[in-house]
């Protein structure tokens, strides 16, 4: 199987796509290696792929249209999971540019190239950013996505509406993943679980935003993998007629779906803290702070549609999950 996968240097891309290679797929990467946060993490991400025989890399910035034609041209692939994207809430208030090129132009790009070589599958990563001010938890897709609260969710609920037009237009089989807190091993500096983790090891204070009183659906990398692959295999179907009264996004004869990769189960932020410093074997400083602009107050995945079609339930827990990234986080920094 020949797929190319954006963001394979990213946390979600880069575990995507070992997964695909050590299963025998051909893995075609792409990706800017920028420094948002830290090129040094995304190039040793990117090492370990590099020893297969069945990877080869492109970087390339998908906000750059040219480039983007050529390479799908080139490779022709049969399907693309889309994970290369300007992630982060609050970096949005200050570089709301970035986001409209990577995540708006960027997908464009991608939309256009999977049209061109008629691939048999888009599978992309949206995020439960889109549920923004919903107050109804969990948080269902059958639910309105109509007030995001950061210009990154308004960037991914745009991403679902351009998919779908490009569904209904050229027929292409899209579906959009709605990722929750992701963490685990190889994680993204800027998240919490690294952020915590680097502060409680050097003893230094941490702010506790919103007091605390936050709760977040935390899922493990692996379970997220692991549902991300199902969904790739299996491009969808039409799924009937149109229906004005259903907001849920997958009603109406485009082969597009959206789906939440959630673990179903909303966490304190304190009781985080409290797993992390076990795991750790040091207690935190605390600073509570107020919320910040863009912060959503708590998230939970309804995750029962993707159980129901795939099969897939999320079974690692948060304690499981995060002793396995401390383990791999005082391996990588050298903690002792």
């Amino acid at each position: 199987m020949n797929i190319l996968v954006t963001g394979c240097a990213g946390f979600i891309g880069a575990a995507l796509a070992r997964r695909l290679l050590e299963r025998g797929d051909e893995v075609i990467g792409v990706d800017n290696l920028n420094d948002y946060y830290d090129p040094g993490l995304k190039r040793k991400r990117l090492g370990l792929l590099q020893d297969f025989d069945n990877f080869r890399f492109h970087k390339a910035d998908i906000a750059d249209a040219a480039r983007m034609t050529a390479l799908f041209l080139e490779v022709a692939p049969l399907r693309v999971a889309h994970l290369a994207a300007q992630a982060g809430v609050r970096y949005s208030i200050s570089h709301p540019h970035s986001y409209i090129s990577a995540n708006i132009a960027g997908f464009l790009n991608v939309l256009e190239g999977c049209r061109a070589v008629q691939a048999e599958h888009l599978a992309y990563a949206s995020s439960s950013s889109v549920y923004g001010a919903n107050a109804k938890l969990p948080y269902a897709e059958s639910d309105p996505a109509a007030h995001p609260v950061s210009l990154y969710g308004a960037s991914k609920r745009a991403n679902e509406l351009m998919a779908h037009s490009y569904s209904v237009l050229y027929d292409l089989p899209v579906t959009g993943l709605r990722y929750f807190t992701v963490y685990g091993p190889w994680g993204r500096p800027d998240m919490s679980p690294m952020l915590f983790a680097g502060k409680i090891c050097a003893g230094e204070p941490l702010q506790v935003f919103n007091q605390g009183r936050h709760h977040r659906d935390f899922t493990y990398i692996d379970d997220v993998v692991e549902a991300t692959l199902r969904i790739l295999d299996r491009a969808p179907a039409p799924a009937g007629d149109w229906d004005a009264l259903r907001p849920d996004p997958s009603s109406g004869p485009a082969s597009f779906r959206v789906y939440n990769i959630g673990n179903q189960r909303a966490v304190n932020l304190l009781d985080y803290l409290r797993t992390l410093e076990q795991a750790i074997g040091r207690k935190a400083v605390l600073e509570y702070v107020d919320a910040q602009p863009g912060d959503v107050l708590d998230t939970l995945s309804d995750s029962s549609k993707l159980q129901q079609e795939f099969g897939f339930v999320p079974h690692v827990s948060l304690e499981q999950g995060i002793k396995q990234f401390v383990g791999w986080y005082k391996g990588y920094y050298g903690v002792p």
